[in-house]
C-alpha cells in the first residue's frame, strides 16, 4: 500500500533561509515539535538519526539523505523492520514565491503497515508536519528580525 502526506506553507522568507534551518540539525531540540532531535551530516548518502514525536508516540529512526539540493530540496528516506514493511520519504521542497518561499512538506509512506497505521499518519503525522511547518516559519522570521 502507498499514502502520500503533504502539507504546504508560505514563508516570508528566501529560500535560502528557510534552508538554513532545515539542515541545522543540531537546532531543531530547540524549534521543531516535531523532529524534537536529530544528528547527522547532511549529504548524500549519510544517515541520520532523528526522533520523531507524532502525537502520543515517539520513534527514533536512521533514514538516509537521498537529496541535498541546497536552497531547494532536502529529502531522506527510511525503514522500519524489513524491506517492505514500512517505509517513507520524507522531503522538503522549497521554491520562491512573490513574497518568500513555499514550503511543501510531505512523505510518500510504502508498505504492509502502512494500511493499519493509516488513520495515525493521516491525523497524528499530518498534524506533526503542520506543527514544524508553523514552527520553521516562525523561526525565520523571528531570526530574520534579530
Amino acid at each position: 500500500m502507498r499514502l502520500v502526506l503533504q502539507t504546504e506553507i508560505n514563508i516570508a522568507a528566501p529560500p535560502e533561509d528557510a534552508w538554513r534551518h532545515l539542515v541545522d540539525l543540531a537546532a531543531y531540540r530547540a524549534w521543531n515539535p516535531f523532529v524534537t532531535e536529530a544528528a547527522g551530516k547532511v549529504a548524500v548518502g549519510e544517515r541520520l538519526t532523528i526522533r520523531v514525536q507524532a502525537g502520543d508516540r515517539a520513534s527514533t529512526l536512521h533514514p538516509t539523505i537521498t537529496v541535498a539540493d541546497p536552497g531547494r530540496v532536502f529529502e531522506w528516506v527510511g525503514h522500519l523492520g524489513m524491506p517492505g514493511l514500512f517505509s517513507g520519504r520524507h522531503r522538503f521542497e522549497l521554491t520562491p514565491d512573490g513574497t518568500g518561499c513555499r514550503l511543501v512538506h510531505s512523505e510518500t509512506f510504502h508498505g504492509l503497515l502502512v494500511r493499519p497505521l493509516r488513520r495515525s499518519l493521516e491525523t497524528s503525522t499530518r498534524a506533526g508536519f503542520e506543527a514544524m511547518n508553523d514552527a520553521l516559519a516562525h523561526r525565520v522570521l523571528v531570526q530574520r528580525a534579530a
